[in-house]
């Protein structure tokens, strides 16, 4: 059964039967876990290769692990910097801070796939304007060289670790206090201005590889009317085509407030995301939304988009946990990230 352009989320620890019979319709292409999900490395390993298990092409398995206040996964794992950390120390010593964002990588990047998790929802290359809540300590820098050269080395840490990145959030949600959670959300910048900054490290890391994008729930009313994630200029004309993009376009979660002024049912907001470009749509925390897309979605997977979503299946070059300590390349990175300062509040989506 080939994959579709759905990623959902499940309820617990174990999959219900309802659980199974949502994932194994044929417009769902991968789940994406919570904190609700885990309980130790065992239990996650269990239920990963269960999700594995019940299709082939198995069904991709993502997650907001990015560290600082996202990382839905903490005890047991490696407790992980926030991002900002790594551009304070840019400030000081470059060349340590590129070291140790491709050391924060392999490390988020290992733990996760020896769990059998597929990839994260990571980096962040929003700008850090110094006046967004819901970004702030996320962003690197805010300077656009530095977050481009940091998160270009915490996506080499991440291929070491059998990952794939998945920048976030195209173009830019640094600028705007708002919080696209929780309302709408409007960036009224010209594109001239966008380009020559927030556009910087998306280009850098197109330019170096990135398989995946995910655009914010942002309206740029000097570009287009539509938020980014349902934009057909900014999907297609600017980051397809400009930036010669050719990986996978995730959307942002559709039930985000910030979606919601933009059109009401869960339905047409599927609809309207695939049809300005998405490859996958997110649905997170609304099982409502989600039967209703999988009642109601007509869509056919084309063929491009089918191949950019194989991209993003891991390699397990870790195996188990316990294999992973054994491993000197690890613990070395654990060694050095350890000094690295974190946060502990986590946001309640990604």
């Amino acid at each position: 059964m080939l994959l579709g352009p759905v990623m959902l989320d499940i309820a617990g620890t174990q999959l219900s039967e309802g659980d199974i019979k949502k994932l194994l319709h044929p417009l769902t292409g991968g789940v994406i876990l919570f904190t609700r999900n885990y309980e130790n490395h065992r239990q996650l390993t269990e239920l990963t290769q269960q999700i594995h298990m019940l299709r082939t092409p198995h069904l991709l398995i993502a997650v907001d692990h990015e560290g600082g206040r996202v990382q839905r996964f903490r005890k047991d794992f490696t407790k992980l910097p926030a991002m900002r950390e790594l551009g304070k120390i840019w400030d000081k010593q470059s060349n340590r801070a590129r070291h140790l964002a491709k050391q924060v990588g392999f490390v988020l990047a290992a733990e996760l796939n020896a769990c059998g998790i597929d990839f994260s929802f990571t980096p962040v290359l929003d700008l850090d304007y110094g006046q967004s809540f819901v970004i702030g300590d996320r962003a690197f820098h805010h300077d656009a060289s530095a977050v481009s050269d940091l998160a270009n080395n915490l996506m080499l840490g991440l291929k070491k670790g059998g990952m794939p990145a998945i920048a976030k959030h195209f173009p830019g949600h640094g600028y705007i206090q708002t919080d696209s959670h929780l309302e709408k959300s409007i960036d009224s910048r010209r594109y001239t201005e966008i380009e020559v900054s927030d556009l910087v490290p998306f280009q850098h890391m197109i330019d170096s590889g990135v398989v995946g994008v995910m655009p914010a729930h942002v309206i740029y009313p000097k570009i287009d009317s539509k938020p980014a994630g349902f934009s057909k200029i900014w999907l297609q004309n600017i980051l397809r085509k400009e930036l010669r993009f050719d990986g996978c376009i995730f959307s942002d979660d559709l039930s985000m407030l910030g979606a919601g002024d933009y059109l009401e049912s869960m339905l047409s907001r599927a609809q309207a995301a695939l049809d300005a470009g998405c490859d996958m749509i997110l649905v997170c925390n609304n099982p409502v939304g989600v039967d209703e897309i999988l009642h109601g979605l007509h869509w056919e997977m084309s063929a491009t988009s089918l191949s950019r979503l194989a991209r993003l299946h891991a390699r397990n070059h870790t195996g188990s946990m316990i294999k992973l300590r054994e491993n000197g390349d690890y613990v070395q990175a654990l060694r050095e990230i350890s000094i690295i300062g974190c946060e502990n509040t986590e946001l309640p989506l990604q």
